[in-house]
């Protein structure tokens, strides 16, 4: 008896070992696959919140605490690249989409890249760069410190920006993005504290690979209507396509010029974490009552926010070698 749970149990342990050793390959057909199966993203819709608390909870869970403190005594540089995400971001996109008069032509195009900007950073920021060999512990740190202040800046940018466009109030937003990052690190310590962090460590390729499907189930959620927009509208769709990878890479390149002087590859981690913004948050904050184009340009960056490790890939390499032979050099 003993024995056949062990089996039963087994097959699925090593189903997600085997992807989560797939890395960013994985983590790139997400998008493709759940755009293929627009149905399974209608029946999903309804757990959208709950796959967004799993990964938080996920991301949480596995903070690596020494090197947190480790950062948090050289706080300049995290808190330089906090106010620059989680202030300058939205400043400029919330000045710019106005000046140009963007939020009068295009209420809910604007209304998304104003979101946009207000997030936080993906919680998966610290794995991809990780996975790119990138420095993933400045992300991580940077990246809880802009989600520690994400409920303040996001009520703040929401009252100055957004106006009446928002189903709920800045006060209301920012209260749901505490609620929401609340409970998720409450439940992530719990896990700590049962499980321990070293069998954390130990199970990383499946919790990995459980970390992919609810990003599978996430993508699916959000990118369900995409294939019928394709076919009804397929100009539109494809420039609000070519739109949102424009804002990744520049948001990705801008800041990586901004930082440079801290080195091409912990400036490269800090771009791909200030260009990964965590929409899946402000979708749970405001329970998905956005209008439709919104809705549909926070489907189309999850194709940038996936293809996007993986197309760095190569860059990422050069640079961490680059690195690593420099390091031998001036020690040898």
């Amino acid at each position: 008896m003993i024995s056949a749970l062990r089996t039963i149990f087994a097959l699925p342990l090593r189903g997600l070992t085997w992807l989560g050793g797939q890395g960013t390959r994985a983590v790139a057909s997400v998008v493709f696959v759940a755009m293929a199966v627009p149905p399974l993203g209608l029946l999903l819709r309804p757990y959208i919140t709950e796959a967004i608390l799993c990964l938080l909870c996920i991301s949480f869970m596995r903070v690596d605490l020494v090197a947190l403190y480790g950062h948090l005594r050289r706080p300049a540089l995290v808190a330089t690249a906090t106010v620059w995400t989680m202030v300058g971001v939205p400043v400029i996109v919330g000045l710019v989409a106005h000046a140009s008069g963007l939020v009068e032509r295009a209420p809910g195009l604007s209304l998304a890249l104003i979101l946009q900007s207000m997030a936080s950073p993906m919680m998966a920021a610290p794995a991809l760069a990780a996975l790119m060999g990138l420095d993933a512990t400045l992300v991580l740190v940077t990246l809880v410190s802009a989600t520690a202040v994400v409920p303040f800046t996001a009520s703040l940018f929401a009252s100055l920006f957004l106006g009446g466009m928002l189903s709920i109030s800045p006060l209301a937003l920012g209260l749901k993005l505490l609620g929401i990052l609340a409970a998720s690190l409450l439940a992530a310590t719990a896990i700590r504290r049962i499980f321990g962090a070293g069998a954390i460590q130990r199970h990383k390729q499946p919790i990995d690979g459980f970390n992919i499907i609810i990003l599978f189930i996430f993508a699916s959620a959000i990118m369900g209507d995409v294939a019928h927009d394709v076919v009804a509208d397929p100009l539109f769709t494809i420039g609000i396509a070519a739109l949102a990878f424009a804002i990744y890479f520049t948001l990705l390149a801008v800041t990586a010029l901004l930082f440079g002087r801290i080195g091409t590859e912990r400036a490269l981690a800090l771009g791909l974490m200030v260009s990964q913004r965590n929409l899946g948050l402000m979708l749970a904050a405001t329970a998905g009552a956005l209008p439709p184009t919104t809705w549909l340009y926070f489907a189309l960056t999850q194709f940038p926010i996936h293809l996007a490790p993986y197309m760095l890939m190569p860059i990422a390499r050069r640079l961490t070698a680059r690195a690593d032979a420099a390091g031998t050099t001036s020690s040898g």
